[in-house]
């Protein structure tokens, strides 16, 4: 009996994966790097966003029946989803989880350096992260099915036009 191979999607089922996680990384050490380290992990997760957009993309345009609409949604898709749940969501969470606990520290803790703050900062910005990734992407989700999704051909096998 033959098992049927299910296709490995390098954008989400491997390590891979980790790369859109880079901006909340840099997020959680910004306190600690120049700016210009912060930005360069925003650049790392905005080429996988735009990496896995075009192998969305193009996977869809190798489905029979594909059309430029439906090649088109389904990088729309891709895109808005990858950009709101890998960058911008997350990446606006742990900035301002860091910002809030460093200016807690500081109010609470006035007398602890703050070299030792900054990297209690970052450590409770980098313990968030796993934590934060399943609601966001729910609620990313929710969102675009209840808004964009709504406008958008989705369907596995594209309709012939």
């Amino acid at each position: 009996m033959a098992e049927e191979k299910k296709e490995v999607d390098i954008y989400r089922d491997t390590p891979v994966r980790l790369l859109g996680y880079a901006n909340e990384v840099g997020e959680s050490f910004r306190a600690l790097t120049p700016i210009w380290f912060v930005r360069a992990t925003y650049g790392v997760s905005s080429a996988y966003v735009v990496a896995d957009t075009y192998d969305k993309a193009s996977k869809m345009s190798k489905q029979p029946g594909a059309t430029q609409r439906t090649v088109t949604h389904a990088a729309v898709d891709t895109l808005l989803w990858q950009a709101l749940a890998s960058v911008i969501v997350p990446g606006f969470t742990i900035n301002r989880v860091c910002a809030a606990s460093l200016l807690v520290l500081a109010k609470s803790l006035p007398r602890v350096p703050l070299a030792t703050r900054k990297w209690v900062t970052t450590a409770i910005g980098l313990g968030c992260i796993p934590f934060i990734v399943h609601p966001i992407d729910t609620g990313v989700h929710w969102a675009m099915d209840g808004t964009v999704r709504k406008y958008l051909d989705l369907s596995e096998q594209p309709n012939k036009e």
